[in-house]
């Protein structure tokens, strides 16, 4: 392999996890990056920042030659520590900076001086988000998209991931998609989130050109959005249709958003995790409070709160139940059935899991055949 691989490997790259070392600086980190990526920064943000308005102001040389004096031989021998410990434990990684420039040539140099060999990704940051950003808007196009849709608590996502050939929306966002959907940990950005469907998308399509599976979801996963051309796609798929009783909806919902929640909060901070909770829940109900209207909102705090109680002083889960069932019933339910009468000539096929499962075995025998 080159000491410079072009866009034409890219897809392989991610298809195969291979990792990445990404030497820019914390602040282009935390912008958007790749899953399967350490950052150990050529420079810090404040150093980065100075080397640039040297650039604009001074030149290259000028720039280059700040970059040398910020990088000390002392702080150059502790960074090619960091980059040669990665490269011992990840001996396939690539490197890149924002743009395959000077950075990435810098420590490709630096590490070839102590003899330690490591491919970069022409274009850098730049060129692999493009890579993807490409990959997500052919997929758009290529017609093989399926939504999966379903009145909440339908347990879309858990089916979703059981299929084969599937994208998990929302386990990407790492949000469950509604005013209840804030998990512990943050969101990733904007641009991660969009790496994270590209990789998705190569990874799903090398192995099929059958129909590939996506809960059916508004434009925005709590505070991120799906692509525009992904999400014009989606408004346009054909749909299955799950169908589940009112009380394994139930079910669903406390398993994941109050089980599974709370174990989460657990996880993070034990003593603190019963107030968070108690929070979580709250604020997540006052989202809605507007279009849930006085009186509805009221009785579900009621119950809500009963259910909280009851759950700090005993240990109990299931009240929770009942303010679920009414949330359920008196807004969600309403709320989507009205939606779906306006989706409801893309409705392919409808049933329970099993039965939707077989039929979408059967189309991809269809395009197999």
């Amino acid at each position: 392999m080159s000491k410079i691989v072009s866009s034409e490997a890219f897809s392989d790259f991610f298809c195969q996890d291979i990792p990445f070392l990404d030497v820019r600086a914390p602040c282009e980190f935390s912008r958007g990056a790749f899953p399967n990526t350490i950052n150990l920064p050529l420079l810090s943000d404040s150093e980065r920042e100075a080397v640039g308005t040297v650039y604009k102001r001074d030149g290259k040389s000028a720039a280059i030659a700040l970059g040398h004096r910020l990088v000390n031989a002392e702080a150059k021998d502790r960074l090619l520590v960091s980059w040669m410990d990665y490269m011992n434990t990840n001996p396939n990684a690539v490197l890149f900076c924002q743009r395959g420039g000077l950075r990435s040539q810098t420590v490709q140099t630096w590490l070839a001086e102590a003899g330690c060999t490591i491919v970069r990704a022409q274009g850098g940051y730049k060129s692999l988000r493009r890579h993807l950003i490409d990959a997500t808007d052919q997929f758009a196009s290529s017609g093989q998209l399926v939504l999966v849709a379903g009145k909440t608590g339908s347990g879309k996502t858990h089916f979703i991931n059981s299929l084969p050939c599937s994208i998990d929306l929302e386990g990407l966002a790492n949000h469950r998609g509604s005013a209840f959907g804030r998990r512990v940990s943050p969101q990733p950005s904007q641009a991660s989130f969009e790496n994270a469907l590209g990789i998705a998308l190569i990874k799903t399509t090398a192995q099929t050109s059958s129909v590939v599976a996506v809960e059916d979801e508004s434009h925005a996963i709590g505070s991120l959005s799906i692509p525009h051309k992904f999400h014009c796609a989606m408004k346009e798929a054909p749909i299955v249709l799950i169908e589940e009783t009112l009380e394994s909806r139930i079910k669903t919902i406390h398993l994941d958003y109050i089980q599974s929640n709370y174990q989460e909060f657990r996880q993070q901070d034990t003593a603190q995790a019963d107030s968070a909770f108690l929070s979580f829940l709250l604020d997540s109900l006052d989202r809605i409070k507007n279009r849930l209207g006085s009186e509805k909102y009221s009785l579900v705090k009621t119950l809500m709160e009963d259910a909280l109680k009851q759950q700090f002083s005993t240990g109990t889960l299931e009240p929770h139940e009942l303010w679920i069932g009414e949330l359920l019933q008196n807004y969600y339910d309403p709320m989507y059935e009205y939606q779906l009468s306006k989706k409801a000539g893309r409705i392919v096929f409808r049933g329970e899991k099993q039965q939707i499962r077989h039929w979408l075995a059967s189309q991809a025998e269809k395009v197999d055949s």
